[in-house]
């Protein structure tokens, strides 16, 4: 490696540590609720929030593709940022300048080889351009049209420096016990770095198209781009032009005679064919990425980003649709236990009341008309800092439901995503193998355990009251927590007498130091050290308090 790599490699680590850095003390402030100028309010943290995470989407989209990519990938992690930042990161689209023709000519030319021959016409400006490629508008011999998306030169090299130093930004991150609490930062580097290297290679992407396109083969209302083999490499894809009206330009569909309506319809019930019947998913359908044909079918582009719901998935999705129709907060946290999405050395009675505060919320009708985006922001502020683990398909899963319930709404003022839901629900409520009226039976086991339990509680009562009577029965009393309540309140009395006291100080030294005599300034500032080592002291005293309420108990 010559002298000029390793300094290029040097700025762009520092570069990249600059903003990882940066993000961790906003992380920290803005959890600290003490520094709220105008107190620690939901309103309050959520445009700070908002704030921060324009901040970040700024910053990622400075550094370039890789870390585009990377924030796209973050917003399906809401584990790991709060919920303000996923919501504003899920909407990162990457535009960038495109590159030159002459360079897009080359890279055909160099891909293609004689196969290059095939294209008659090729238009010079870009459709469309983006962090990991540009499309072209182009014409083959036999008159068929067609676009061409062409990857941006020198990715292989950038997106290698990135994703190494990405490798020891996460090592360094878990080895800090504080930072690395609940969070695998070393596997997520590991699954980004496998999710981008297998975007820049098109020939996934073009074998994901031909699977998405095999699956509505016999829907009219689908229609997705085939797949031009041998004008396809790993650099360059070759589709179909299908030519639509954007998905969300509700005048444009009318002009055209189109019922929204039934775009809603359609758009919605091709997404839940997708995840029930198929396990194979688009992740990544925003508004820029679907588009309206003329005759009323709905078209759907972009294949780099696909989701697949394995069938042990799909089963315990299943139970948890079942669990939660029947509102059994126990047996839905038992199903997310067993399938790994509740880490398994907390207590389990918060975990149980939030699951239980959700299904009363979220699932009682009448249901609102934009219940998925309700139910996706309460999953994402019970993931962030707690003992949940959701699958990154699920997320997907999630926002391509939103989305569609977004732009369902958007060109159906009356449009419900429940209404439509509901044939595709029931499958899953009753399992592949199993009868519909498995929901009904579910209920009917319910109502005998709760009979069953109602018939002891009389045995139970005399019990409790003979032991009440011989002086066995013990009372236990859990006052540690009390115990850091008193002395935290006690410390901040503290900590507000000590800062009306360094304020006093300071005015009294600036007073004094402005005077005839400004020696005698030294006299409170001298009393400033020792009340404000105790004031610091206070401060760490609360934030101890604060780690062992946080810590989970088993």
């Amino acid at each position: 490696m010559n002298r000029s790599s390793i300094i290029k490699k040097s700025l762009r680590a520092l570069r990249i540590w600059k903003t990882v850095i940066s993000l961790i003390i906003f992380l920290w402030w803005d959890s600290s609720k003490w520094n709220y100028i105008n107190g620690f309010k939901e309103i309050n943290k959520l445009r700070r929030q908002k704030q921060r995470a324009n901040w970040l989407t700024k910053e990622l989209i400075k550094l370039g593709s890789a870390f585009i990519k990377i924030g796209q990938l973050l917003s399906a992690r809401p584990d790991v940022l709060p919920s303000g930042w996923v919501v504003e990161l899920a909407n990162l689209q990457d535009k960038v300048p495109p590159f030159s023709f002459k360079a897009a000519r080359a890279i055909l030319e160099k891909e293609l080889g004689l196969n290059v021959s095939e294209i008659n016409k090729l238009e010079s400006n870009p459709i469309g351009a983006a962090s990991l490629a540009q499309v072209h508008l182009a014409e083959l011999k036999n008159g068929r049209e067609v676009v061409l998306k062409i990857q941006r030169p020198g990715l292989d090299e950038l997106f290698s420096l990135d994703l190494e130093i990405m490798q020891q930004v996460a090592f360094v991150l878990q080895k800090n016990p504080r930072w690395s609490n609940g969070r695998d930062w070393v596997g997520i580097a590991k699954e980004t770095k496998k999710v981008l290297l297998k975007e820049l290679d098109f020939r996934i992407e073009a074998q994901y198209a031909a699977r998405f396109k095999q699956q509505f083969l016999d829907s009219e209302r689908i229609k997705i781009p085939s797949v031009i083999w041998q004008l396809s490499t790993k650099k360059v894809l070759c589709l179909d032009y299908l030519p639509g009206i954007k998905v969300n330009d509700k005048e444009a569909i009318l002009r055209n005679g189109i019922n929204p309506k039934s775009i809603a319809e359609i758009g919605a019930t091709s997404y839940l064919q997708q995840l029930v019947q198929f396990g194979f998913f688009h992740a990544d359908p925003h508004p820029g990425n679907l588009a309206v044909a003329t005759d009323g079918a709905l078209i759907y582009y972009d294949f780099g980003m696909m989701g697949l719901i394995s069938e042990g998935l799909r089963r315990r999705i299943g139970s948890m649709v079942r669990y939660a129709a029947v509102k059994d907060a126990n047996g839905l946290v038992q199903e997310l236990q067993a399938a790994g999405l509740v880490t398994s050395d907390v207590d389990i009675g918060p975990v149980r009341r939030l699951v239980r505060v959700m299904l009363k919320e979220a699932l009682t009708p009448p249901f609102s008309s934009n219940i998925i985006e309700k139910l996706s922001g309460d999953l994402y502020d019970l993931v962030y800092g707690k003992p949940f683990r959701l699958p990154v398909e699920l997320i997907f899963v999630m926002r391509a439901l939103s989305t569609f319930e977004g732009v369902g709404r958007d060109l159906d003022p009356t449009f419900n995503l429940m209404s439509i839901a509901k044939p595709y629900f029931i499958p899953l409520m009753s399992g592949n193998d199993s009868n519909p009226n498995d929901l009904l039976n579910e209920l009917g086991r319910q109502v005998t355990a709760i009979g069953s339990k109602a018939v002891k509680i009389p045995r139970r009562l005399d019990e409790s009251l003979e032991k009440l009577e011989q002086g066995d029965l013990q009372l236990q009393v859990r006052i540690g927590e009390s115990d850091r309540r008193l002395r935290r309140i006690s410390n901040t009395q503290l900590i507000i007498g000590q800062s009306i006291l360094l304020g006093s100080l300071s005015i009294s030294a600036a007073i004094l130091g402005s005077s005839q005599k400004p020696t005698l300034a030294y006299i409170p500032l001298a009393l400033v050290l020792p009340i404000g080592i105790s004031w610091l002291k206070s401060q760490f005293k609360i934030r101890r308090d604060n780690r062992i309420d946080n810590i989970p108990t088993k």
